[in-house]
C-alpha cells in the first residue's frame, strides 16, 4: 500500500534528477582533481554515458542503485505495486545492458559505478584512475 497520494507520489517522481545527481557530481569531482577532463551527456551514444573520455574511447555510467536494480540493499523493489516495479526495474537494467553491449561492440571500455559505490569516495578513486589510466 503506498502511503502517498496520486500527487504526492508524481510529485516525488517528478523531482527525481537525471543528469548531475548526487552520485554524479562525487565521481565528476574525484575525477576533476585527480586531473581528468572529459565530456558529459554525450547524446549521440547508446544510453547517454554521463562521462565521456572521447579520446581514450572510456565512458563511466553512474547509476542510481534502485533504478538500475543494483544487488545492494538501495537496490530493492519496493514491496508495494510489485507489478509496476517488477518489471519496470527488469527493463531498466536490460536496457543498461544493451547499451553497454552495444559501446563494447564500437570499440568503447565501459565503467558503471554504483551509488552506494560513491559513499567511500577514497575506495573509489583508485578504480577511477585504474579504469581512465589503462
Amino acid at each position: 500500500m503506498d502511503t502517498r497520494s496520486p500527487e504526492q507520489r508524481r510529485r516525488i517522481m517528478q523531482s527525481v534528477k537525471q543528469k548531475d545527481t548526487a552520485p554524479e557530481m562525487v565521481v565528476r569531482r574525484l575525477l576533476h582533481a585527480a586531473g581528468y577532463r572529459y565530456r558529459l551527456h554525450r547524446k549521440d551514444m547508446p544510453g547517454r554515458p554521463d562521462i565521456v573520455f572521447g579520446g581514450r574511447r572510456k565512458v563511466i555510467f553512474v547509476h542510481g542503485c534502485f533504478w538500475h536494480a543494483h544487488g545492494c540493499s538501495k537496490g530493492q523493489a519496493p514491496k508495494s505495486k510489485l507489478n509496476y516495479w517488477g518489471p519496470k526495474l527488469a527493463q531498466n537494467a536490460e536496457r543498461d545492458a544493451r547499451n553497454v553491449r552495444s559501446l563494447e561492440e564500437a570499440g568503447w571500455q565501459v565503467l558503471t559505478v554504483w551509488e552506494c559505490e560513491t559513499k567511500e569516495p577514497e575506495r573509489l578513486l583508485p578504480v577511477l584512475r585504474d579504469f581512465v589510466d589503462k
